[in-house]
């Protein structure tokens, strides 16, 4: 399993709107994830689900964390519901390395909605 060291942890923009060193647009939050609104959204509703301990992407995942991810994961109907796009659609999207585009190195869910999306997505 990679994580990251904690200096990657200190210099992570996540971590430091987990610990409120940022401010951020949080629409939810628990023991072990927190939700914002993308500040660059690609979508009418575009939030980033994270979780509060440090992995880089699903290469940290290694069956270990089992119910956290089920938790981050059961998080998304909660607010696809409270955004109004449950009922219309919306699509998840978690980028894994540079080519797949993450520029976030803390794992995250994407929830975007309230428009049509196209397949192949990119």
């Amino acid at each position: 399993m990679r994580r990251s060291d904690s200096m990657e942890a200190k210099e992570c923009v996540f971590c430091k709107i987990i610990e409120k060193k940022i401010p951020s647009k949080i629409v939810f939050e628990d023991e072990g994830a927190v939700a914002i609104e993308d500040v660059n959204p690609q979508a009418p509703v575009h939030i980033l689900i994270v979780p509060k301990r440090h992995l880089i992407s699903l290469l940290d995942i290694d069956g270990a964390e089992g119910d956290e991810i089920v938790r981050l994961f059961s998080i998304i109907p909660k607010l696809a519901r409270l955004k109004g796009i449950a009922e219309r659609g919306f699509r998840t999207v978690i980028n894994s390395g540079k080519e797949a585009g993450q520029t976030v190195f803390h794992l995250h869910i994407h929830l975007l909605g309230g428009r049509p999306f196209h397949w192949p997505p990119g």
